[in-house]
C-alpha cells in the first residue's frame, strides 16, 4: 500500500477535503548541494494537492492529519498498461513491417517504419481504452486509512 500524509481542510457531510504537500525526493539525498536536479528542487516551491474523499466510517474534523493509501497493485497495473501496451504494439507492427518488406509486399522500409508507428499508436489507444474502463470504478482513488493521533504538548497536560 502506498501511503501519503494529508491534512483535513474541510468537512462536507460524508465527504472530506484533504490537502497534502508534494515532496521532492531530492531533499533526502546526500548529494543535493552538488546536483543540478537538487538545485532545481530547492528553487521550486513545494506544491500542494487537494482532493475530496468519501469518509462515512470515520469521524474527522478540520485540522486532523490523516493517512491516505492506494494499493500498489493498482498503481503497477496502471503503469504496466500505460507503458507496455504501446511498446507491444510498436514492436509487433515493426516486426510485421520488416517481414512484409523482406517478402517484398512493402516497396520501401519507410512504410515499415510508418507501420510500426501505427502499431505504437494502436497500443496507446488500447491502453487509453483500458484506463477509461477502469476509471469508472474509482479504483485509483485514494482511500482514508486512518486518522493520525494528535500530539499533546507537555504544557497542556493537566496537573493536580
Amino acid at each position: 500500500m502506498m501511503k501519503e500524509n494529508a491534512t483535513v481542510i474541510a468537512v462536507e457531510g460524508d465527504n472530506i477535503i484533504v490537502q497534502s504537500t508534494i515532496k521532492s525526493t531530492c531533499s533526502t539525498c546526500h548529494q543535493v548541494d552538488s546536483c543540478g536536479s537538487g538545485q532545481i528542487a530547492k528553487a521550486i516551491p513545494h506544491k500542494t494537492l487537494t482532493t475530496t474523499l468519501q469518509c462515512a466510517n470515520q469521524a474527522v474534523v478540520v485540522g486532523d492529519d490523516v493517512i491516505l493509501g492506494i494499493p500498489e497493485k493498482d498503481i503497477l497495473q496502471t503503469a504496466w498498461q500505460v507503458y507496455v501496451w504501446p511498446l507491444i504494439g510498436l514492436i509487433t507492427f515493426a516486426a510485421l513491417g520488416q517481414w512484409l518488406t523482406l517478402q517484398h509486399y512493402l516497396p520501401h522500409e519507410l512504410l515499415a517504419i510508418i507501420l510500426s508507428i501505427l502499431g505504437g499508436y494502436i497500443g496507446f489507444k488500447f491502453a487509453q481504452h483500458k484506463q477509461i474502463q477502469r476509471n469508472n470504478k474509482d479504483w485509483l482513488a485514494p482511500k482514508l486509512l486512518s486518522v493520525v493521533a494528535k500530539k499533546i504538548p507537555v504544557t497542556q497536560i493537566p496537573t493536580k
